[in-house]
């Protein structure tokens, strides 16, 4: 693809290759050659294998487990080696954006690491972020750099209107996530319920009630993240205990770490979907989590802003 002679490169670090190579095909274009290794003694070695000088140049790296801080370093590296090729312009694609939960000061002495790996992007040379549900929107304004934010909830909620349920209640697993539910409500014509809980420490979430008619009802939670699995499966017990027909769960980021697995084929879950902004590693693919591309998307989202065209119609 060029447009007024600027060429339009992807390249992709380790984290999100397989995701890199569906929204080349998309886009009709050959995913960039780079070599993204290791030293012998762990040092990340980058290799840009190709010309970038003067092309709109897009890495596609989510930084996630297993290895989050090496994702992040990657993607770190890959710019500054990108910008000291002269790249024309450089946009850091991050479909899931690590750190995002430190994102405030909840207690003293906390540190603020989504505003410090903000920094750290735009100090490596990133020109624009392109990412997908940031945990806490207010992240953008952590950038000093346009940042584009799209939503998976179109996506999932597409995919639960195919499936024609009947009697649906959309439910938000907690208070933080009530404008999601609605927004995916909204596109669904159900109403929402709402679980009441608290979390007396980090990864551990004990509901307290329900807030909404559920009874007899399909319920679909919905999430932007589901980690140790602890709230949307401890969520999905209780709206049973509640008398739920059905209980569904989506979300954007399947990060399912530690016990999450175990707790997942426990529950009274039927059907999980989650996005690929996180690759599944082969352990995690269980029969009822469906798993759906986001490479579409974020296509378009590449082509728009190379073609400097408005990127918004794609938030809805």
């Amino acid at each position: 693809m060029n447009i007024n002679g600027q060429e339009i490169k992807v390249f992709a670090g380790n984290a999100s290759k397989d995701l890199a190579l569906k929204i080349c095909e998309s886009l009709g274009v050959t995913l960039g050659d780079a070599e993204v290794g290791s030293f012998s003694d762990g040092e990340i070695s980058v290799n840009i294998k190709e010309t970038v000088r003067g092309a709109d140049v897009f890495v596609v790296q989510s930084t996630c487990a297993p290895v989050v801080n090496r994702h992040l370093m990657e993607l770190l590296i890959m710019i500054d080696a990108l910008k000291r090729a002269s790249a024309g312009r450089i946009t850091a694609v991050i479909p899931y954006y690590g750190y995002a939960r430190q994102d405030r000061k909840a207690k003293a002495r906390d540190p603020i690491t989504a505003k410090l790996v903000a920094d750290l992007i735009t100090s490596a040379g990133a020109d624009r972020v392109l990412t997908m549900d940031l945990h806490a929107a207010q992240i953008q304004g952590y950038f000093n750099i346009p940042v584009d934010h799209l939503l998976g909830v179109p996506i999932l909620a597409k995919y639960f209107k195919k499936l024609e349920l009947e009697d649906i209640v959309v439910v938000s697993p907690d208070l933080g996530s009530v404008t999601r539910a609605r927004n995916f409500a909204n596109i669904l014509d159900a109403p929402i319920a709402i679980i009441d809980k608290r979390r007396p420490k980090a990864n551990v979430s004990e509901v307290m009630n329900i807030i909404g008619e559920i009874e007899g009802k399909n319920v679909i939670l919905v999430d932007d993240m589901i980690d140790t699995a602890g709230t949307i499966t401890n969520g999905a017990k209780a709206l049973k205990d509640f008398g739920a027909k059905e209980v569904y769960a989506c979300c954007t980021h399947p990060v399912l770490s530690g016990p999450a697995i175990e707790r997942i084929k426990d529950s009274v879950i039927k059907e999980l979907v989650v996005l690929d902004t996180i690759k599944l590693a082969e352990e995690k693919k269980l029969e009822n989590i469906k798993n759906l591309s986001v490479a579409d998307i974020f296509a378009e989202a590449i082509r728009r802003i190379y073609e400097n065209k408005s990127v918004s119609k794609l938030f809805g």
